[in-house]
């Protein structure tokens, strides 16, 4: 639930919003810890992975779900304990089905509970058998912690859908719940006529500049070790010191890396030496034992974008790879800049935020729009 649990973290100047929960992390002891969800799909389990890491870091019991008699747990700086009869209240999957839902309630999009919705919306538009089944099979995938808030009814909690969706005669997800007579199936249909009728009424508001855009997916860009160039290359392309050559002026250099670092030096036979090297590694540590030109720091974005643009004019395939992140945030990590890298939040990811602006221009060449 996000509740008023409101969180941020900063991305290229801009706040990703977020909301946390407490969760047990299972490393030698087992640790209560703040576990922050962001709408662009990170999640801060010490240290930020994607949706799908956390679902493995679930998977293995990294965070834990499951609390044995006896086990020795602590709060930084705050109390430890040994557990005693503990009981948890979450499952692995009810776990991340909520982590899901919050992602997409950040978004103001439909989560489990607004597709649930949707579909009982259908069953009564069409009361089909099969409708209904659909509408049974949305709820039961509403995660079980939340089935009885899906209406917002305090006082009804969610009886009125499992009788509706269970139809007559039928069982409701709940055990200790009679078969539903057609008695308590007619008073959840005048229920829920009398919900939307309610909904007509209050009609919907809508902002003036339309629906906020939700937040895509963060794309992260974690260091390499690839010199050579590969068939497909996924986000590694999108690297800087990825092997991918670009020509400046009369100059072919193997990388972006090896034509920034180039370009960076003032003495001609250092540049030369720069971009014959082997790695873009090797072309770093030979710039930083040039002397370098003077005021760099004030130009240094503009030549990045300049090489950018480059790369991806001259490999269209690196383009498309570009282009296919859409509207994610590029997060680029450098352990050696926190101007260039994001470095868990902590830099000001310029590599990313400039891939996003060349994205862009590619994007609008792409739909036809002139340049200005």
């Amino acid at each position: 639930m996000i509740g008023r649990r409101l969180t941020y973290r900063t991305v290229d100047g801009v706040r990703i919003p977020g909301t946390w929960r407490h969760v047990f992390i299972r490393n030698g002891r087992y640790f209560l810890t703040d576990l922050r969800i962001y709408a662009d799909g990170l999640i801060d389990c010490w240290g930020l992975v994607t949706l799908e890491e956390f679902e493995e870091k679930v998977r293995t019991g990294w965070v834990a779900t499951t609390l044995p008699d006896g086990a020795q747990a602590s709060a930084h700086g705050l109390a430890r304990w040994t557990f005693s009869e503990p009981r948890s209240l979450l499952t692995p999957e009810m776990l991340v089905a909520e982590v899901r839902d919050t992602i997409d309630r950040l978004n103001q999009r439909p989560d489990s509970i607004g597709r649930c919705l949707a579909a009982v919306d259908a069953f009564l538009a069409d009361r089909t058998e099969e409708n209904r089944a659909a509408a049974h099979a949305a709820f039961l995938a509403v995660p079980a912690s939340r089935r009885r808030y899906v209406l917002g009814d305090m006082d009804t909690k969610d009886w009125p859908l499992r009788v509706l969706v269970a139809g007559p005669g039928g069982r409701t997800y709940l055990p200790s719940d009679p078969p539903v007579s057609q008695e308590s199936y007619d008073r959840a249909l005048a229920y829920f006529e009398e919900r939307t009728r309610w909904s007509t009424e209050r009609g919907t508001y809508v902002p003036a500049d339309g629906p906020a855009a939700p937040h895509a997916p963060a794309v992260r860009l974690s260091h390499s070790l690839s010199n050579e160039p590969v068939a497909d290359p996924g986000h590694l392309g999108l690297r800087n010191d990825y092997p991918a050559p670009i020509s400046v002026g009369e100059v072919v250099y193997p990388s972006v890396a090896h034509a920034y670092w180039a370009l960076s030096v003032t003495r001609p036979e250092s540049r030369s030496a720069i971009a014959a090297a082997d790695t873009a590694a090797a072309a770093h540590k030979l710039a930083a034992a040039t002397a370098r030109r003077e005021n760099w720091e004030h130009v240094r974005a503009a030549v990045m974008t300049r090489l950018l643009r480059a790369k991806y004019d001259q490999h269209p395939e690196l383009a498309e790879i570009l282009l296919a992140t859409d509207g994610a945030t590029v997060v680029y990590d450098d352990v050696d800049s926190a101007f260039w890298g994001d470095n868990a939040g902590r830099g000001r990811n310029w590599t990313g935020r400039l891939l996003e602006l060349v994205r862009s221009e590619l994007r609008m060449r792409q739909n036809g729009i002139p340049g200005l």
